[in-house]
């Protein structure tokens, strides 16, 4: 009985093994039979030595020389509105008019006692010479007459205060009140803002604080007007590097006459320094950005063929699609410009006829 159950397990393994022995073997020519992916296809960029006028970029924001909300010092009701929504306004130029009535009435009343305080304190001058009236007596008419001056002072003072008017020359905004509406101290009444001249600040790398100096002309670009440059001068310098992000803050006054730029507005500033450098530039399509550092893809002539190897770079300023290669490429090298994303060090590579797409001439 044991001997037949031998029998039967051992022509089962027989079998068994026959089948995984076929199995691999078919596996194995499968394997001998397979073609090898053909290597990826890639836009070829060279790094080249170029000439870039010294200057340097940045990106702005535009900022009123003097922008204030205009308000109210002191409360009450609306009376009169002398302006319009977008209006030129002069510096002193009569805004909001609140209800001064009760306040009149009562600087009426206030210098009546002024009067009747100067007449007093005259006939007590005129009396002490002749001895008529003591001298506290004059001393209290010179008080009380003070005292009605300075009243009707502070009512007149009061009553100013509620004709509000434009501390500068500027261009209003849109009207925040109404007429009749009675209005807490320190209310928006309407935006004032001063456009020409008008303040560019932006900020640069410390490494650039040799190159800046103030009076130096400075050209900036904004979307609302791509064609158009406008001209200015750096007017300050930080004195202290930023020490969280270690840039410079730079402020430069651009002539606005027509009022085309705005406060809030970015704008691309160029800072001219007058020589030329000459810089390793690549198109920008061939830079793979990241937070731990930009890298590219170069391309080596290997025993295998052309194969790809990522490499870290320094880049600089961007001009024109293309990028300053401050370090980690010599002149001539080849990089990937298109296709990186399907990419792998060792990876062998196709060079494609034609340069990445835009890096290619228009069709004419």
């Amino acid at each position: 009985m044991i001997k037949r159950i031998l029998i039967v397990l051992l022509f089962t393994v027989l079998i068994l093994g026959g089948i995984f022995g076929f199995k691999f073997y078919q596996i194995q020519q499968a394997i001998s039979q397979m073609v090898p992916p053909p290597p990826a296809v890639v836009a070829a960029a060279t790094v080249k030595q170029e000439q870039w006028s010294s200057s340097l970029s940045a990106v702005g924001s535009l900022t009123a020389i003097s922008g204030v909300d205009v308000s109210n010092e002191v409360v009450g009701k609306i009376k009169t509105i002398h302006f319009e929504s977008g209006q030129s306004v002069k510096q002193g130029q009569l805004l909001v008019e609140l209800d001064a009535d009760t306040d009149l009435a009562e600087l009426k009343g206030l210098q009546a006692e002024q009067d009747f305080a100067q007449v007093r304190f005259e006939r007590s001058e005129k009396m002490i010479e002749k001895k008529y009236v003591s001298r506290s007596d004059y001393d209290q008419h010179k008080a009380m007459l003070d005292q009605a001056m300075a009243a009707v002072q502070a009512k007149k003072t009061l009553i100013d205060k509620k004709m509000i008017r434009a501390p500068f020359n500027g261009e209003l905004g849109i009207r925040q009140v109404n007429l009749g509406e009675y209005l807490a101290e320190g209310k928006a009444i309407v935006s004032l803002q001063k456009l020409d001249p008008i303040y560019l600040d932006f900020s640069l790398p410390e490494r650039h604080v040799s190159q800046l100096a103030k009076n130096q002309p400075i050209s900036a670009t904004v979307q609302a007007y791509p064609d158009r440059y406008f001209s200015g001068r750096i007017m300050a310098i930080s004195p202290a590097v930023e020490r969280d992000t270690r840039a410079l803050k730079v402020r430069a006054l651009v002539a606005n006459q027509d009022k085309a730029l705005r406060p809030g507005m970015f704008a691309q500033v160029q800072i001219k320094s007058g020589s030329n450098l000459q810089v390793l530039t690549l198109p920008d399509t061939a830079i793979s950005y990241n937070p731990y550092g930009d890298s590219v893809f170069l391309i080596e002539q290997t025993e295998k063929g052309l194969t790809v190897q990522s490499r870290q770079v320094v880049t600089g300023q961007t001009r024109e699609g293309r990028v300053e290669i401050v370090s980690g490429l010599r002149a001539g090298d080849k990089v990937v410009s298109a296709g990186q994303v399907k990419l792998r060090n060792g990876m062998p590579v196709t060079l494609d006829s034609q340069p990445a797409p835009g890096e290619r001439e228009p069709i004419q």
